[in-house]
């Protein structure tokens, strides 16, 4: 029986959209957790509406993740709940995956922000930090046990990323850490070709595809980063991922930042390049005493506006998509200003460069629309026409779902199954012929997770799609 269950899900994932897209438009989504529960309420044109499906309805198909090992900072913030360790990525992939949207899982390999000035080993680690093969180990169990917990969940994230903006090395000892510039190439090649490697190992064990990518701060660092990771032996990865911000990485224009795509996909042919996070200002006014991070604005895109934030964000990716980029990721687009505190502040550091207005609204003619944007020289990924599909959503009380059909003739009764991420059975409906093109499915009071609904013609399984559920 178990082998059958599992069979049958299998069935239901395989039917699932592929996850190739055409190109990643995408955000890093790893404050909202938090935002939520400090009170925030995102809206949009006055309706209150989950941040994820606002994003997903703007054509973001990639989710960026940060995951810290132990953050436990957080004990002492706000309620003491700790934010982007395990549990709450989890959370947060169950509800991306929930809206139909990928999952870039960024593994920081720190308790606390990884960056090109700090890259601080877990303290679970300290007592290895100087014992290289017995790290190497750690970090190797640490990335298998995280992905294999979630792909049992069936929340296998698409795209993982070793290290956060690593321009300096992977895992430091304090001491190294604090004593400025250190990049010791033996080293660090070993720990990044290992972490390869467990991802490798998992991609084989569960026969899940992940592509691997490794992130650069600057796209004037590539280069020079990228020779030092090929001629030390690390070339098994998939994605070259670039922070690119005006503010920071100027005078590099984006015409400049164009051709630095071209000469990477030149140098390192099979390996896509992208934009792993950016950010524009729409104002530079604030709401909270929290300092803002981004405080410098181009020349051509001022004043700071939701125009001009938008027009930065399309004419960079339009460059970046003439150049043969795959993506382009905004970094915490729904970072909006609470009553909670961060370790510098009270509030938000980036509320004048996120999509939403200071009352939470989505910003009218701002940077969201850069997804929609028709570009030039990008083809679409295409769905098979009349392909029978539906949306799932759920509604305040989690109780029902209201499910929109589409390509069905409505001439045939439909079952409607709705299965957990174990492939288990937890609620079942059927509708007789004709069939309206908007139905409401009654469920059970289920546990939060990721779910698959999936409509049957009689014996034949039409259609699949994940909705996420609880809270």
């Amino acid at each position: 029986m178990q082998f059958k269950a599992t069979l049958a899900f299998a069935l239901v994932l395989n039917a699932l959209p592929a996850i190739a897209q055409s190109f990643y438009f995408g955000a890093d989504l790893s404050y909202v957790n938090e935002m939520e529960d400090c009170g925030m309420v995102y809206k949009e044109l006055g309706q209150t509406k989950d941040v994820h499906q606002i994003f997903a309805d703007h054509n973001c198909n990639l989710v960026r993740l940060r995951l810290w090992h132990t953050p436990n900072w957080y004990d002492g913030l706000n309620s003491g709940k700790r934010y982007s360790d395990f549990q709450d990525v989890r959370k947060s992939i169950i509800r991306a995956k929930g809206q139909g949207m990928n999952v870039l899982l960024d593994f920081h390999l720190s308790d606390n922000w990884a960056d090109p000035s700090h890259q601080v080993v877990p303290a679970a680690w300290l007592g290895v930090v100087a014992n290289l093969p017995l790290l190497k180990d750690s970090l190797y169990n640490y990335i298998s046990k995280t992905l294999l917990d979630l792909n049992n969940e069936g929340l296998m994230p698409e795209m993982v990323q070793i290290g956060n903006e690593t321009n300096k090395g992977i895992l430091l000892s304090p001491s190294v850490d604090a004593a400025g510039w250190s990049l010791d190439w033996n080293r660090n090649s070993q720990l990044f070709k290992h972490a390869i490697k467990a991802v490798r190992d998992v991609e084989a064990s569960t026969g899940k595809s992940v592509k691997v990518a490794l992130h650069i701060a600057g796209p004037d660092n590539a280069d020079w980063l990228l020779a030092g990771f090929w001629s030390n032996g690390v070339t098994d990865f998939d994605v070259i991922g670039l922070s690119y911000y005006w503010a920071w990485h100027k005078p590099t224009n984006i015409a400049g930042a164009g051709n630095i795509v071209t000469e990477l996909r030149q140098e390192y042919p099979g390996k896509e390049v992208m934009i792993f996070e950016t950010g524009y200002p729409w104002t530079l006014q604030w709401e909270d005493n929290a300092n803002n991070l981004i405080t410098e604005l181009h020349p051509s895109y001022t004043p700071a506006s939701p125009e001009n934030q938008r027009k930065w964000l399309v004419d960079m990716t339009q460059e970046l998509i003439n150049k043969g980029a795959k993506g382009v990721l905004y970094w915490e687009p729904a970072w909006q200003s609470s009553p909670c505190w961060t370790q510098w502040g009270k509030g938000s550091h980036q509320e004048h460069a996120t999509f939403f207005d200071f009352q939470n609204n989505l910003l009218v003619g701002g940077g969201m629309d850069f997804m929609t944007h028709d570009y030039e020289n990008l083809v679409p990924a295409k769905e098979p026409a009349n392909l029978a599909s539906f949306k799932v959503w759920p509604d305040s009380g989690q109780r029902n779902l209201t499910i929109q059909l589409k390509n069905l003739s409505g001439e045939k009764a439909l079952k409607i199954n709705l299965l957990n991420s174990k492939g288990e059975l937890v609620a079942s409906q059927e509708f007789g012929a004709p069939v309206v093109s908007e139905l409401l499915f009654s469920i059970p009071s289920l546990s939060m997770g990721l779910y698959y609904c999936t409509i049957y013609e009689g014996n034949a399984q039409i259609a699949v799609q994940p909705v996420f559920l609880g809270k």
